[in-house]
Order: structure tokens, then C-alpha cells, then sequence
């Protein structure tokens, strides 16, 4: 029996995907299979994967855009595999990868996340504000208490079979971008099950938000998303309580509550088109206000609008 089994759900990925398989041909065990579950090929992606024939992977193709959700479970439901693994089609793994996440399980059941270093263009919002963020948010993740590590839970990431069973599989009513998989973590956390963070897994991420438009939208649909989750786990289920309020925090609690999709898209194009004039440490607040107000407007955003 395969031991691992990864499962990488794609949307217009043909451009990406190649990178992924090219790693995962060159990986230290040949103990695994991978599915790539597409969602709705708007691009021959299931072309590009037959390249691949002489992989041990199989793909689920389907019909139309169901989201996430439904990609990543219709993937570990046809596994194989005891040691479920999950791979975004934009990583870029080292040799050791799928080893070190076999190996996490070795103890018993538990969760495992492996960190990532984003990769993206050296362009003017990521020479401000990209790099910084990338580093800051990997310190924080090692800083982070081990009880609330599933906030981590991300497209680098496994479980054993028994404990995806118990967990339940991923959220379908999760309909926009993010926090299906953290649900999926915070989930794994009520179990009681722990969630090491493994260091030999961690990947390289060649990022989609590449400037400041495509960042504030993510934050604004993850913050819509992040609203869901609370609907479903509770008032507050989603925040860290650690964390003081300032008057930055204030600020962009009051600039969210101006902010709409519309009004997001324009503040960022805004920014974008300044940074390239903007002192660095000027460029570097602007880029992270319009962010972080934006994910909380997309939060606090009433649902009929």
C-alpha cells in the first residue's frame, strides 16, 4: 500500500503545475501517488499533467468551478495513501518534502504544517512591503503557541487517514477565497490532536499577489470568509485575543468601515500607482493599511451589500 498520498487541487493551473511535477519527480521516496483535482479545466490543465504519465498520478477532473472544498475532499476521498498530504500548485518542493511529512507521522496522529517562503517578482511593492511580510509572518509562525498553530493550516500541510475521518474533510458551504483550510485546522485542534510544524517540509511559494490590488482583494474575501468562519464556530472563534489594540489598529478599523469591494479595488490601485514615489518606510505603511483595512472591511461588511 502507497504510503502517502498528495492531493493538489488546480484552477487555470497549466502555467503552474509543470514546476510542481518536475519536484515531485525528484523526490527521495517513491512511496506516494498524487491526484490533481481540477476544478474546471479552463486551461488543458489535464494536458499538461499527462506529461507526467510516468508519475504515480491520477487526476479528477471536474466539470465546472466547484471550489476548494470540494477539489481537496473528492481528492483524499479516491487516496490511497495513510498520510494525506496537501500541496498548493504554485510550490516549488525540495527532494525531501513528501519524506519529511511521512516522517511527522511516524508517533502517532497529529497535524503537520510545513511553513513557506514566498517567491515572487523583485518588483517595487514586494522591494517595500512583500519581503518584510514574508519574513515577519515566518517569525511569527515560529513564535506562535503550539495550541494555536491551526491558524497555520494552509496548502502545505498533512494528517493521517484516521484523523481526516474524525475531522470530517473540508467545509463545502466555505464558497469564496480562504479559510476553508483553517477551518479544516481549527478543527484538527478540537480533536486535541497536535499540529507540528516541520521544518525539512516547508516549500518555496511562487505568490499570485505580486502588488498591492491583488493583496488587499485576497484580504477582503479571506476577511468575508473569516466572517463565515465565526458564523459557524462562534463570535471571536477567529481572533487572537493576544494581540493589544493601538491606535494603528483603530485607524484601520475606521477606514474599514468605508471600505466596499468597489472602494478597496480603487484605494489599492491608488497605492500602487504612488509607491514607485513614496520613501520606502511610507510605501511600506500605505501598502499595510490599505491590507489590513481592507481584510477587516471584508469582516465587518453587512451581507446584503
Amino acid at each position: 500500500m502507497t504510503t502517502a498520498s498528495i492531493v493538489i487541487p488546480t484552477r487555470g493551473g497549466a502555467q503552474r503545475l509543470p514546476l510542481l511535477l518536475h519536484t515531485l519527480e525528484h523526490q527521495s521516496t517513491d512511496d506516494w501517488e498524487a491526484l490533481v483535482v481540477i476544478d474546471g479545466d479552463i486551461d488543458d490543465s489535464a494536458s499538461v499533467v499527462r506529461i507526467f504519465a510516468d508519475l504515480p498520478i491520477r487526476t479528477i477532473v471536474f466539470p465546472q468551478n466547484r471550489g476548494r472544498s470540494h477539489a481537496l475532499n473528492a481528492g483524499f476521498t479516491a487516496a490511497q495513501g495513510e498520510v494525506f498530504i496537501r500541496v498548493d500548485d504554485d510550490f516549488e518542493l525540495s527532494p525531501g518534502h513528501v519524506a519529511a511529512h511521512i516522517a511527522a507521522h511516524a508517533s502517532g496522529p497529529c497535524g503537520a504544517i510545513g511553513l513557506t517562503r514566498n517567491v515572487a517578482l523583485t518588483n517595487r511593492y514586494w522591494r517595500v512591503y512583500g519581503a518584510a511580510a514574508d519574513e515577519r509572518s515566518r517569525h511569527d509562525a515560529h513564535s506562535m503557541p503550539a495550541d494555536q498553530r491551526w491558524r497555520l493550516w494552509g496548502g502545505n500541510t498533512s494528517i493521517d487517514r484516521g484523523s481526516f475521518t474524525r475531522v470530517g474533510g473540508f467545509d463545502t458551504t466555505y464558497a469564496g477565497y480562504g479559510w476553508e483550510d483553517v477551518d479544516f485546522g481549527y478543527r484538527v485542534a478540537q480533536l486535541g490532536l497536535p499540529i507540528h510544524l516541520v521544518e525539512d517540509a516547508e516549500a518555496l511559494h511562487h505568490m499570485a499577489s505580486v502588488d498591492t490590488q491583488t493583496r488587499a482583494r485576497r484580504a477582503f474575501d479571506s476577511g468575508r470568509a473569516q466572517r463565515h468562519f465565526e458564523a459557524l464556530h462562534g463570535a471571536g472563534s477567529s481572533r487572537d485575543r493576544s494581540t493589544p489594540s493601538s491606535w494603528w489598529r483603530r485607524a484601520t478599523d475606521t477606514t474599514a468601515g468605508a471600505l466596499t469591494s468597489a472602494r478597496v479595488q480603487a484605494l489599492s490601485k491608488a497605492v500602487d500607482a504612488t509607491l514607485p514615489v513614496l520613501p520606502p518606510p511610507i510605501a511600506r505603511k500605505a501598502v499595510a493599511f490599505t491590507v489590513e483595512a481592507s481584510a477587516t472591511a471584508g469582516f465587518t461588511e453587512q451581507p446584503d451589500e
